[in-house]
């Protein structure tokens, strides 16, 4: 097979080689490495922003790659775009893998139109689902603000929630996305008590009582209506953006909470603004934002029912170094058995 790899300041060519190395028999495949191009992570960080705002198309693909992909059997990326006119010509192209969760880099349908699979992996799924929870600790129970108080000088015991703090083994969770992230935010959750439900409608009942997840799938309104904390984990596609807008989340409890460490753009922004400063909901906790990083004047910088962190749900220390080996064992599992949760565009498809 000849795999054309693209790595970057962040995923290096040297460890996409020796993820694409192992998918056969040593020797077997041709590696071609390509580099796109950024000195500083600074700078690799600007383009990835304007990639995430603004799809495959707002970055320029290195000429090589267009070269190369002509007769390649696989691509492999981690932030490299992959726009429609660069699939059209993978005239060979059986397979397109990119060792992070976000497709904004990806043109998806292209891919879909050829009927070549698009797969990813949630490198810092556990990282993310780690933080989802954390924000739920800090956000219901005062932590960040404690210790913000306190860093001023101010022992601080009345915030905005103090009529209906609660334990966490009281809560009702509702998770909307159950993809890999969801689902383990939902077990770590049931862990420490809370009653679990969801939504997703490519997910069915059985398949998650077959797993053994203590989780009940609820209809999308339900949830909303129901849930004491409401956690987004949700991929962001013309479909699902501002798709939790003013009508659910006005459903919510006034008690209630909106987590959300998956894509701002899920989340209408005007509708969550309003519904913090008019305090119809109990309070938020966000990770991503709609610009990065905050402006200075945001409104969302004045709330004191918003715990913030600056997008860093995922940063550990192995999530990156270790992504494409895992994007590697995810394509060859999918391989042996011809469908896989990663796939992000077909399902069942013959090999």
């Amino acid at each position: 097979m000849k795999i054309v790899v693209i790595g970057d300041i962040v995923v290096p060519c040297e460890l996409l080689t020796e993820a694409a190395e192992s998918l056969g028999k040593p020797g077997q495949n041709t590696v071609v490495p390509i580099v796109w191009p950024a000195e500083t992570r600074q700078e690799f960080q600007k383009k990835a922003q304007n990639i995430e705002k603004n799809g495959p198309t707002a970055e320029k693909v290195p000429e090589e790659v267009y070269r190369e992909i002509a007769d390649a059997d696989i691509l492999l990326t981690h932030f490299c775009p992959v726009p429609g006119d660069l699939i059209a010509q993978g005239k060979k192209l059986r397979l397109i893998g990119t060792c992070r969760g976000g497709m904004e880099h990806v043109d998806v349908a292209a891919a879909t139109k050829y009927n070549i699979p698009v797969i990813h992996c949630i490198r810092n799924a556990e990282a993310t689902s780690d933080f989802a929870i954390g924000l739920m600790f800090a956000e219901a129970r005062n932590i960040a603000r404690a210790h913000a108080a306190l860093k001023q000088g101010e022992w601080r015991k009345e915030y905005v929630n103090n009529g209906y703090t609660t334990s966490m083994c009281e809560i009702t969770l509702g998770v909307v996305g159950l993809g890999h992230i969801g689902k383990l935010v939902a077990k770590k959750a049931a862990g420490v008590g809370m009653k679990v439900i969801a939504y997703d409608p490519y997910v069915t009942q059985e398949s998650l009582d077959e797993m053994g997840l203590p989780v009940r799938l609820a209809e999308q309104e339900e949830l909303f209506r129901t849930a004491d904390i409401v956690t987004l984990h949700l991929r962001l596609t013309p479909e699902t953006k501002n798709s939790v807008d003013g009508k659910l989340i006005g459903l919510m409890k006034p008690t209630a909470y909106l987590i959300n460490t998956s894509r701002a753009g899920v989340l209408d922004k005007d509708a969550f603004v309003k519904a913090l400063q008019n305090r119809t909901i109990g309070g938020a906790a966000l990770d991503v934002y709609w610009e990065e990083p905050i402006p200075k004047d945001d409104p969302l910088l004045a709330l004191d029912n918003l715990t913030m962190t600056p997008h860093n749900a995922g940063n550990v220390v192995d999530a990156l170094p270790k992504s494409p080996l895992l994007l590697a064992r995810t394509i060859k599992a999918f391989w042996e058995t011809g469908k896989s949760d990663m796939v992000v565009n077909l399902r069942n498809i013959k090999l």
